[in-house]
């Protein structure tokens, strides 16, 4: 049969190749509302006999919250010094490795739907195509479980790092009492979590697609045999 490419979107009519159309748009979601993001957070400091200043911390992507710096006051007398603090924390991993999958999954969509609607008649013309296809799609149907729990959990700590609540209760001028400390401006995490939601929404989309490959697949012919050969030959 021929490999040459015949670009036909009528598969996209069909569940198989319209949810990989979907997980292609869903994962692209996913890693770039993560990877793009930059956030501040800031707190107000105002020394014993003199006036408030807001003090600000900018982070980002990938989340090595412990190399982005903040200056704060040394609020001592005849002194206008500045001492610098860091954020705590690193939620590198996390955030990479769901980035990670984000671009990976992106790439596998790109490269099936190709082949869903230019080379049809070679994807379906072997159980080899459909078989691989499954084992792909639920190894990256458990990724998405494991990187979208992980950075689930890593943003829940990224919040908790960058609040301003927080980081008050760590700066050392804010200990003494004739100092005055409050929280500043949270930082924007709505991008943040419709990340998460874009991780286990694919992790949804992934899992049902499982069942529309498996079905091209000849485990699931073998295990539907034709009506035919189920009810065999009547007695003459």
């Amino acid at each position: 049969m021929s490999g040459r490419f015949t670009l036909d979107f009528g598969p996209l009519k069909e569940p198989l190749a319209f949810i990989r159309l979907l997980e292609w748009v869903f994962s692209i979601f996913a890693f770039a509302t993560t990877g793009g993001y930059s956030g501040t957070t800031s707190i107000n400091v105002q020394c014993d006999g003199s006036t408030n200043e807001e003090i600000k911390a900018h982070f980002n992507y990938p989340f090595r919250l412990m190399q982005h710096p903040y200056n704060v006051p040394v609020c001592k007398i005849n002194q206008t010094g500045t001492t610098a603090h860091f954020l705590t924390g690193d939620y590198t991993s996390s955030a990479q490795f769901y980035v990670c999958i984000g671009v990976l999954a992106f790439l596998y969509t790109t490269a099936t739907l190709v082949l869903y609607l230019g080379y049809q008649h070679i994807y379906r013309e072997s159980s080899r195509g459909p078989t691989v296809d499954l084992l792909l799609t639920a190894a990256l149907t458990f990724l998405w479980l494991a990187s979208s729990s992980a950075w689930a959990k890593g943003l829940t700590d990224v919040k908790w790092a960058t609040s301003p609540a927080n980081i008050v209760t760590l700066v050392e001028v804010c200990k003494v009492k004739t100092n005055l400390c409050t929280p500043g401006a949270v930082p924007h995490m709505g991008r943040l979590n419709a990340s998460v939601i874009f991780g286990f929404l694919n992790l949804i989309v992934w899992g049902g697609n499982c069942w529309f490959i498996y079905k091209e697949t000849p485990f699931h012919k073998s295990a539907n045999p034709p009506a035919e050969v189920q009810e065999g030959v009547g007695p003459s």
